[in-house]
């Protein structure tokens, strides 16, 4: 699946590449504070809801990474994972005149990318978990290598049999550090409703591990 033909840049993204800024914009390697990096997050907004497409090419810069993690981690591969950043990054810039710059625009684009990522993962059910990321099927070091392998192939069944949203919890709080208020935000439902799905999501690869200590 490809969008680079609806922007006015080529996707996927070359991370790191740079690309032109609005005057009175900062590169992004000087943002060294969160005040440094929403203020040029705005200026970014308002030159790219001006017209500018560099602008919003900033915007992807500054979002690309994190958008693929909250797509990942509902997802269960690189390729749909990439396919629901394009999707997203492709709705938020026709729906960029809508946006309010007073808003944080990393959660409303966050919260389109993880709606892409839903929406793929529902149209394909039966799909490899082979290529979850490593951070979470990662073993302790001390682990016995037969109990270990166990372990990740039973980890890799187990969160591709959960629900998307209880994947998508589990591995946004335990995998990447996210606290409920930001997944609830991403996901689009209420912070309670996010620690519920954590709970079960955990509860559930409890049982699916039987006997194999999982660790979580």
């Amino acid at each position: 699946m490809s969008y680079g033909q609806a922007l006015p840049f080529p996707l996927p993204y070359a991370i790191g590449a740079p690309a032109a800024r609005p005057a009175r914009v900062p590169s992004t390697a000087a943002l060294d504070d969160a005040a440094d990096r929403a203020a040029a997050e705005r200026a970014y907004v308002l030159a790219a809801q001006a017209g500018d497409a560099q602008s919003f090419a900033g915007l992807v810069r500054l979002h690309q990474r994190r958008a693929y993690v909250v797509a990942r981690a509902i997802v269960l591969t690189h390729e749909d994972a990439e396919d629901a950043v394009q999707e997203g990054f492709l709705h938020a810039y026709k729906a960029l005149d809508r946006f309010r710059p007073e808003q944080a625009f990393g959660a409303w684009l966050h919260r389109i990318v993880a709606n892409a990522a839903l929406d793929i993962a529902r149209r394909r059910k039966v799909r490899d978990a082979d290529e979850l990321p490593e951070s979470v099927a990662s073993p302790r070091p001390q682990r016995d290598p037969a109990e270990r392998d166990e372990l990740r192939a039973r980890l890799r069944e187990g969160l591709a049999r959960l629900a998307e949203r209880q994947r998508a919890v589990i591995v946004l709080h335990d995998v990447e550090g996210f606290k409920h208020a930001e997944i609830g935000a991403m996901l689009g439902i209420p912070e309670g409703t996010a620690r519920s799905d954590l709970h079960h999501a955990r509860a559930a690869l409890r049982r699916w591990l039987g006997g194999v200590r999982s660790g979580l």
